[in-house]
């Protein structure tokens, strides 16, 4: 079994639509977890239009990770797949991945391609978006390239890398792909099978000033508590280095001193126990410059 979790919040006039395309799904073999995070809108009168076709949790506001991490720990089937309030499967998405995981049996995490609509309007993704198959730990390092809403995870995966992380309030997706492609291939469908919508005044990321911040934090906390082969802790100071000096830039810019101080200082937090990486001398001293 399937369990489709979906994490909602103050969103009753599209979260109907989000339930609607699971129910559509020509899979039938799942349940549905709705955890209300703390909305104070007619949330559970939508919830409640659908009889007891959904499981309906509600915690006090705490932040996507907490809502995700609640249905994780309340799901009954033994793989779990995610599907924000805002985003919509097409009827086959279900089926598609569980016959492709079940004819790639070395995959235990799956993925699929997605439609992306802005303010109402298909829009196109960038070439640096490409999604994969595979090992594909080190594309992942430079931005988020698997999309909650697309995703089925066998439960035991998240047994052994752990849940999302609920002291990130952003880019706690990322943080989570960091720590499972370290470990696990990832399979994909190239097949446009999720629509992620965007746009609208509540997405988080339109509350984020500088993404790249909280990837660093991040990527930070990755390589301290990584047990990571020497290659993959290599690749991921490099990336850390490079996005701290980009950051580092755009702070000089906007003359955000005590800003750029901080940065510094967790960065040698890194270089004081890593230093012998050696090979990435020249990003080191550019970080103190």
């Amino acid at each position: 079994m399937v369990s489709v979790i979906i994490p909602t919040f103050n969103r009753a006039c599209i979260l109907g639509r989000a339930v609607e395309s699971v129910l559509s799904q020509t899979f039938n073999n799942y349940e549905i977890i709705v955890v209300d995070d703390g909305s104070n809108d007619k949330t559970c009168e939508v919830i409640e239009s659908f009889n007891k076709l959904v499981r309906f949790f509600r915690i006090p506001h705490s932040g996507v990770s907490k809502a995700r991490n609640t249905g994780i720990e309340n799901a009954k089937g033994d793989w779990i797949s995610f599907l924000d309030s805002d985003d919509y499967w097409l009827p086959q998405k279900l089926e598609k991945q569980m016959a492709y995981l079940n004819a790639n049996s070395e995959y235990r995490v799956c993925h699929t391609d997605e439609i992306w609509i802005k303010n109402g309007k298909r829009i196109n993704q960038g070439k640096k978006h490409k999604k994969y198959a595979g090992w594909f730990f080190s594309p992942s390092l430079k931005l988020c390239l698997i999309s909650p809403s697309t995703v089925i995870i066998c439960r035991e995966v998240l047994d052994n890398v752990g849940n999302f992380d609920e002291d990130f309030e952003y880019v706690e997706d990322y943080e989570l792909w960091l720590r499972i492609t370290s470990q696990y291939p990832v399979g994909y469908i190239g097949e446009k099978l999720t629509v992620k919508t965007g746009g609208h005044s509540d997405q988080l990321s339109n509350r984020i000033d500088g993404i790249e911040k909280y990837r660093i934090m991040a990527l930070e906390k990755f390589i301290l508590n990584g047990n990571l082969q020497p290659q993959y802790l290599a690749e991921s100071i490099k990336i850390y280095l490079y996005k701290c000096n980009i950051y580092i830039s755009g702070c000089k810019k906007r003359g955000k001193n005590m800003e750029i101080k901080n940065m510094r200082l967790r960065m040698r937090q890194i270089l004081s126990r890593y230093r012998h990486y050696s090979s990435h001398g020249r990003l080191i001293n550019r970080g103190f410059s």
